[in-house]
């Protein structure tokens, strides 16, 4: 079993992101489904600090489907089994999301964090990047990795 294998939020998760976001203090928020690559992307302005954060749904069924392998007892199809993954997993990035920036928010409301620790990795830079796709691919993390 996974967690948030059998969640059923589903959409009301964006709209309960949206109203956590938006009690913090958040000036804008948006949230797009990217059919195509299985992603989430949910992205918020809080005091001029632009956030993005991304999900994908393909991730997670793919775990799913190693912990529940398709076999002879499934039902239906290997296909069908894995549609249901992919259902599975639309679902749950939306409440791993929902619950990820609830803990975050509220480590930041009780002094645990500042919004910079809460959220570095997920910060945007100028060139529409986080900082964490700029650390990861920046020459020096590769040198350092290498030795």
């Amino acid at each position: 079993m996974m967690p948030y294998e059998n969640a059923t939020s589903g959409r009301r998760a964006l709209d309960e992101i949206q109203k956590i976001l938006r009690t913090f203090g958040a000036a804008s928020v948006g949230i797009m489904d990217r059919f195509a690559e299985g992603e989430v992307l949910v992205q918020f302005e809080h005091h001029g600090q632009r956030v993005s954060l991304k999900a994908s749904s393909k991730g997670y069924a793919a775990r799913w489907l190693k912990v529940h392998p398709y076999n002879y007892r499934s039902k239906g199809t290997k296909n069908d089994h894995e549609r249901r993954a992919l259902e599975i997993g639309q679902v749950a990035i939306y409440s791993i999301l929902r619950d990820w920036i609830k803990g975050q928010v509220t480590a930041i409301e009780c002094g645990l964090l500042d919004f910079e620790a809460a959220f570095l990795g997920q910060i945007l830079l100028k060139d529409g990047r986080t900082i964490h796709e700029h650390v990861t691919s920046s020459q020096w993390l590769q040198i350092e990795a290498q030795q």
